[in-house]
């Protein structure tokens, strides 16, 4: 396995760490406005696409997985063009305009949600999901219990604004926590490492039932004794929040791309999985009010963790594997110095 990114990304770090083999092609995002920088990020990026080709040509793999967007369209294109098999993974459920085009050129379009195929030709999707970390279905609820000093006798309410975490739903926190307190229940904010102190201090004295951290470093075991999620409507965190199968007030972030996590959040919320709040919508009163009425219903909860869980695909990245198998062009026949020579990039 050969993994192709860019110099400036973090895969330049972590692929390496992982003792997998990296390569950088250049890469820029294209705009749409006729300026000099676009002019710029397009030369480099026909670059990369010639970069890419010539690296496929002396690799020569068998298939080629793209998980879209503009680092990883120089080599879906050259790929595209050598007539190597090839599949782009989509994330969310409208596509970008890369993986739009993408989705034209390559082979097969692997999906994480079934809406998502009317975007593309059909009779190239598969629904897959969208690969997670193998430890998340590992989770000790007792782990998290003794971390945090969390009760299992009473519901837990985990408040996720993702790696940076989310002013939105910090701020909804801070000011919801009077009323949270008369709910009898108990919180882990992950508040964001640059947000924490903030936090910290517009909360002042923390109750004892209050839990805002900087970063939650175990997420399968908070999650595995988690009653309810907070959360934004990334795709990642969505795959994790349904694989598990937790309900979750879910609070898409504005200014994405093509708003496509509302999109995202529209799956859980249609399928009486989550409950979609706008960002715009979310106050204290707002989130005590959600909380407290899925909290407080016990058969409505449980109907929402099992619709969570028809949504999540925690075998993703195994559906994802047997997809490039199936895909991948025959290598029967090919000589043993070639097999040998396509296992070490070097």
């Amino acid at each position: 396995m050969l993994y192709v990114g860019t110099a400036e990304g973090p895969e330049a770090t972590l692929v390496p760490r992982a003792d997998v083999a990296f390569r950088s092609i250049p890469s820029r995002k294209l705009s749409r406005r006729p300026t000099p920088g676009a002019v710029l990020a397009l030369a480099v990026s026909g670059w990369g696409v010639l970069r890419a080709a010539g690296l496929l040509r002396s690799w020569r793999p068998d298939v080629v997985l793209g998980t879209g967007g503009y680092a990883s369209a120089g080599v879906m294109f050259a790929a595209a063009l050598l007539r190597i098999p090839t599949i782009v993974h989509e994330a969310n459920v409208v596509p970008g305009r890369v993986n739009r085009l993408l989705g034209r050129l390559c082979t097969r379009v692997a999906l994480t949600y079934e809406a998502s195929a009317q975007h593309f030709p059909a009779g190239k999707t598969v629904t897959t999901g969208l690969p997670i970390r193998p430890d998340l279905l590992e989770g000790d609820p007792e782990r998290a219990r003794a971390e945090y000093g969390l009760h299992a006798d009473l519901p837990t309410l985990f408040v996720y604004g993702g790696s940076g975490g989310a002013q939105t739903l910090n701020q909804a926190v801070i000011s919801a926590l009077p009323e949270l307190e008369k709910l009898g229940l108990q919180v882990v904010h992950q508040t964001g490492k640059s947000l924490f102190d903030g936090v910290k201090q517009k909360a002042g004295q923390t109750p004892p039932w209050y839990h805002p951290v900087p970063y939650v470093e175990d997420v399968a075991s908070l999650m595995a004794a988690t009653t309810l999620m907070v959360c934004r409507a990334g795709s990642s965190t969505l795959a994790e929040v349904t694989a598990v199968g937790l309900p979750a007030l879910v609070v898409p972030y504005p200014y994405a791309v093509g708003d496509h996590q509302t999109y995202n959040a529209r799956v859980l919320d249609e399928a009486g999985a989550g409950v979609l709040v706008k960002d715009a919508e979310l106050d204290g009163a707002r989130l005590v009010r959600e909380a407290q009425a899925i909290l407080e219903d016990p058969a409505r909860r449980a109907a929402m963790a099992a619709a969570s869980r028809s949504l999540g695909k925690p075998d993703a990245a195994q559906r994802v594997v047997d997809l490039l198998r199936q895909t991948a062009r025959p290598v029967a026949g090919r000589s043993r110095e070639y097999a040998r020579a396509n296992t070490d990039p070097g």
